[in-house]
């Protein structure tokens, strides 16, 4: 097809933005965040040639969490995986042409060889795991992707049918999709205005009285209660700690009735919840004791809540936990469990009732595993890595161009609400939030919907 590309060259850059407060997740805390943006210059069978950008922080507590190996060297690994695939891709890619999802997918072994040689050279007391792997070199995908877009005048999201793909979803999903198109299970415009999940970290204050001289001065809210005054948020993403049961109820409890009081006043009675323990609850039992506790502890909050966002440990194949019983109360989604096909379908054998979807693990993946979802009718969401910048704007546009549970998750307006200021000015409804929502007006209508012209990040 003349709107197949080949890649001409992919430039990485690094940034590194500190946080502006600390962010904890499971039994890890955040302080800053170092970003992989890679432009990538590709040219389509007609000679036209385009650039296109991707970004992704390279959240390695996240991505590799394994304590025994340090910090350093975790990311050190995941930088050189990510500037390791620009190489080869400009080696290897740019001798063909074809479809950004053909591209990523017929290259994936090649870049886990890639990642095997960096444990080598590093000296990883451990594997890098696949997800490490899949968000040291998502910017990669998410730039390639955006610059098909350019090259051929389009949104990205309308590349994905029979107009610019050679192979149907069968090649990809089965028989079961055959004669069947990515873009034919996504919206087929953006939608216009979306809800924000506001994550409540397990630092995080929720009373304005909790606020003290040691918290940011800024101008900006500090506590739950502020940052729901100001913004309107009724989507909340609770941080649990999957160990203590009773203090994960009570919290989720407290969150509930601070958002029902500031709502109520607004004129908002109905306001969601979504909870994660990332992994520390030691088996389903645990869930089910949390719902079962939270039901009786606070029906509001009980009933305010949407999903349940991996629970358990995230090796499917090592412990083969049954979701069922927690499915049947409340949605349980797989996050980190699912790197790729076989691992989405073991989950949804294991009776998990949906995935979160993460640009992180890749545009590519995620779009297959978005027409997987709808085509089989079951919940999804659309979450991030405290993601700044273009990172964020990418997640924007997947939740708007599909169906997530209610919204996007939006959280680098508290932990990084100052990084990539000139963006942020370019996207100004997408990072201003009002009434819990944000609005895609800033969108392009080409390439994955960045406003980039001249920027340099």
């Amino acid at each position: 097809m003349d709107s197949d590309i080949k890649i001409l060259r992919l430039e990485p850059i690094l940034r590194t933005d500190k946080f502006r407060t600390p962010l904890k997740f499971g039994s890890v805390v955040v302080t800053d965040s170092t970003s992989l943006i890679v432009k990538a210059t590709v040219e389509n069978k007609k000679g036209e040639v385009a650039d296109g950008w991707g970004s992704m922080p390279l959240m390695d507590k996240w991505a590799f969490p394994d304590p025994t190996v340090p910090h350093e060297k975790k990311f050190e690994a995941m930088k050189e995986i990510g500037i390791r695939t620009c190489r080869m891709l400009e080696k290897r890619a740019c001798r063909k042409y074809g479809h950004p999802i053909d591209i990523m997918l017929e290259i994936k072994q090649e870049i886990l060889k890639i990642a095997k040689k960096v444990e080598r050279e590093i000296g990883l007391e451990k594997p890098m795991p696949v997800l490490g792997v899949l968000v040291s070199t998502s910017p990669i995908d998410a730039a390639i992707h955006d610059a098909f877009g350019r090259v051929n005048k389009i949104s990205s999201y309308e590349g994905y049918g029979r107009e610019y793909m050679s192979r149907d979803l069968s090649y990809y999903l089965g028989d079961e999709f055959r004669g069947r198109y990515i873009s034919e299970y996504l919206r087929p415009s953006y939608s216009k205005k979306l809800p924000i999940f506001h994550l409540v970290g397990a630092l995080d204050k929720l009373r304005k009285e909790e606020v003290d001289a040691s918290d940011p001065k800024d101008g900006l809210p500090v506590s739950l209660e502020e940052w729901i005054e100001r913004d309107g948020i009724f989507c909340l993403k609770v941080k649990l700690s999957g160990t203590n049961i009773d203090w994960d109820v009570a919290r989720t409890k407290a969150v509930a009735e601070v958002a029902h009081e500031v709502l109520k006043e607004k004129g908002r009675e109905r306001f969601f919840l979504s909870v994660d323990s990332n992994e520390m609850n030691r088996s389903p039992e645990d869930t089910l004791e949390y719902l079962r506790k939270l039901r009786r502890a606070s029906p509001l909050a009980f009933n305010s809540l949407l999903y349940i966002e991996q629970p358990t440990e995230r090796d499917l194949h090592r412990h083969m936990f049954s979701m069922r019983k927690v499915s049947e109360i409340k949605p349980v989604l797989a996050d980190e469990g699912v790197t790729d096909l076989e691992s989405f379908d073991l989950a949804l054998k294991l009776g998990w009732s949906g995935v979160a979807v993460k640009a992180c693990k890749w545009h590519t993946s995620s779009l297959l595993y978005i027409s997987k979802m709808e085509h089989l009718g079951i919940p999804y969401s659309i979450q991030d890595l405290t993601c700044p910048g273009l990172a964020l704007i990418h997640s924007a546009s997947l939740a708007a161009r599909s169906n997530p549970i209610k919204g996007f998750e939006y959280n680098a307006r508290q932990y990084l609400p100052f990084a990539y200021p000139e963006i942020q000015k370019r996207h100004e409804t997408l990072f201003k939030v009002k009434d819990g929502m944000v609005s895609t007006e800033s969108l392009q209508s080409i390439g994955l919907g960045f406003s980039v012209e001249g920027w340099k990040p």
